[in-house]
């Protein structure tokens, strides 16, 4: 499966841009840290890194609302 390098800004819209695909995760994972590096101070957009199996499968799992584990917010 291959990873999928993404730009996602948030005003006015939420929006998933592909930047590119990796093979490998070394690639990706070097690419994805120069690409944040690019634009540090860019605070509606931020460049996120996917392996997943197509394109349309790793915009799906950008997209899904991840629950906060519990016991770590407001539970001391």
């Amino acid at each position: 499966m291959p990873y999928y390098i993404y730009r996602i800004s948030t005003f006015p819209l939420r929006r998933l841009e592909l930047l590119g695909v990796e093979a490998n995760f070394a690639a990706a994972s070097a690419r994805t840290k120069a690409l944040r590096a690019e634009s540090p101070g860019e605070a509606s957009a931020t460049v996120r890194l996917v392996h997943a199996e197509s394109e349309l499968h790793a915009e799906d799992l950008l997209n899904q609302v991840r629950s906060q584990p519990p016991g770590l917010v407001g539970d001391e």
